[in-house]
């Protein structure tokens, strides 16, 4: 995701305070219902598949929306959800999927192809301005008609020969391509619902209200508390609602990771994503169980914005990633849970290890700035590092503004903004660098790298690079591994030349999981879905 990205909420956010979570009890009386309490780190800034961009938003609509089909809990492996089957042609360029026929929106209306299909073209509407549009590009036409060069949809691979067939016609082999319709953005939206609101072609209507959702997922929209937390309850048009256990899920905005891990160590919450640096050592000596540190396809780094004058040269970028003492971070700031970053691709996706291009060399670093004109940092402007409000994110910032003062003499100047007002500054380019992180969206490289593409709506560094371009594109042509394999290598030298992105760790998910908690498996890409989720009837306090 990443996701995407956010990533982005692999760092907590502004402080709520506890009082403003209505106390936060569970309220339910014990084995009356199934119902779990989950901190989700911040506010969702929307809940509308086809327009977010981050993991507070993207946890939630996979339990009100889901698309053709879902992850297994345990591998993430595509398996049959709207779609009860599919077909591949010998080609690879053709899948046809069968829709089930019990499959309802909330509403009770029937999910028909059309609404996979319009919702496609909903994505692909230039107006949108979907940031995630790109991820359609695999398909016939898709891009074409993004960037207007086509303007009949019919012109492009998707198709709905009848109510319960879509066709999806390849612009050339995706081998991951199952893998790529786990992602929301691939999801169907309500278009009937959608429409009544005026949100076809503009972001953040009306239709996401709780009085006017209609999904299709395992859950319903049941309640959302602005600023303290999103509830869903079990639906009862899903096709599987008799596999889903829970019959209710209370994700709480607890932005201040000191108050989700208070929240949790009281038995306020089944599951903690956020735990203070300081308490991971405490949790490992004296309650390891309840403690989850799992690998986790991300990576978080720093944005560039290279429209900055400043900025614009690529020895002044390489100049700061070189000066960053990654081992350091890992060990001292981040208690060992995550490892440095030396690629923007974490190494071990599909076998692919990328080149090491982000070495910590401050002597290099310290070269390369004088190089550029400024020596020991002088005459370089103040750098104003940017970051969404955490206590987590505060330190981590800190840490890295001490090694560029410290090491190559720059002015470094903290800035934490909310998260919605940290999104906004990230899409209008008006920032100098930012703490970033990405969640790959499928189990290959390309989910990394064609992140930094110049038509990306995700790479917010005002990066441009024909080349960079033209060999994405030329991996995406390419069957086989070990040949794509050699052009992803290609991709990470550029990224390290150019430096736009300055990568800082690999991550492993930090999470407290309460021992009532069932069904819950470690992935590669920390989703867990709900609806396999369950409470046992009783079980030791945390």
């Amino acid at each position: 995701m990443n996701h995407r990205i956010r990533i982005s909420t692999l760092l907590a956010m502004s402080l709520v305070a506890l009082a403003a979570l209505g106390g936060c009890k569970p309220s339910t009386p014990a084995g009356s219902l199934q119902v779990i309490h989950v901190g989700n780190s911040t506010e969702p800034a929307d809940l509308d598949p086809q327009t977010v961009t981050g993991r507070p938003e993207s946890d939630i609509i996979r339990t009100l929306i889901e698309g053709l089909v879902i992850p297994d809990p345990q591998t993430l492996e595509p398996r049959p959800g709207v779609a009860e089957r599919w077909e591949v042609s010998s080609d690879g360029l053709t899948y046809t999927f069968h829709l089930r026929a019990d499959a309802l929106w909330s509403d009770r209306r029937p999910i028909t192809s059309k609404d996979f299909v319009d919702s496609w073209k909903r994505m692909l509407t230039p107006a949108l301005g979907a940031e995630y549009a790109y991820n359609l590009y695999v398909v016939a036409g898709a891009e074409d008609y993004h960037k207007g060069k086509v303007t009949d949809f019919a012109a492009t691979g998707f198709q709905a020969p009848d109510a319960r067939t879509v066709r999806i016609t390849l612009d050339h082999p995706t081998s991951y391509f199952l893998n790529l319709l786990l992602h929301t953005s691939w999801y169907p939206v309500p278009l009937h619902v959608v429409e009544k609101f005026g949100g076809l072609a503009r972001k953040g209507t009306a239709w996401t209200r709780a009085e006017n959702y209609v999904g299709n997922g395992p859950f319903v929209l049941k309640e959302w508390r602005q600023n303290q937390k999103v509830i869903v309850a079990r639906s009862p048009t899903y096709w599987a609602r008799d596999r889903v256990k829970l019959d209710e899920v209370h994700l709480y905005a607890t932005d201040n990771a000191d108050t989700e891990e208070r929240m949790f160590r009281t038995g306020q919450l089944d599951i903690a994503r956020q735990v203070p640096l300081s308490k991971i050592d405490t949790y490992r000596a004296e309650n390891p169980g309840v403690l989850k540190v799992e690998p986790f396809l991300a990576t978080a780094y720093v944005r560039v914005n290279t429209k900055r004058p400043h900025l614009a040269d690529p020895r002044v970028r390489r100049a700061l990633a070189l000066a960053i003492d990654r081992e350091a971070l890992c060990k001292n700031v981040l208690r060992a849970t995550k490892f440095p970053a030396r690629s923007l691709t974490p190494p071990g996706i599909a076998g692919f290890n990328p080149p090491e291009g982000f070495a910590d060399d401050l002597a290099a670093a310290k070269a390369l700035l004088a190089e550029a004109g400024y020596p020991e940092g002088r005459g370089l402007p103040p750098v104003e590092a940017l970051y969404p409000t955490s206590d987590n994110g505060r330190i981590i910032m800190e840490a890295i503004q001490q090694m560029w003062r410290k090491g190559l003499g720059i002015d470094a100047r903290l800035l934490n903004q909310e998260w919605k007002v940290y999104l906004d500054t990230l899409n209008t380019l008006n920032f100098d660098v930012c703490w970033s992180a990405w969640v790959g969206d499928y189990a290959d490289p390309m989910t990394f790298l064609d992140l930094m593409t110049t038509n990306s709506g995700n790479n917010r560094t005002g990066w441009s690079n024909a080349d960079f371009d033209a060999r994405v594109e030329q991996a995406r042509r390419t069957a086989g591994l070990a040949p794509r394999q050699d052009i992803y290598r290609q991709l990470e030298e550029i990224l390290a030349r150019e430096s736009p992105v300055l990568p800082l760790y690999v991550y492993s998910s930090v999470t407290l999981v309460s021992p009532k908690v069932v069904g819950r498996y470690p992935t590669s890409l920390d989703i867990h879905p709900f609806n396999e989720m369950s409470l046992a009837p009783a079980g030791p306090k945390p």
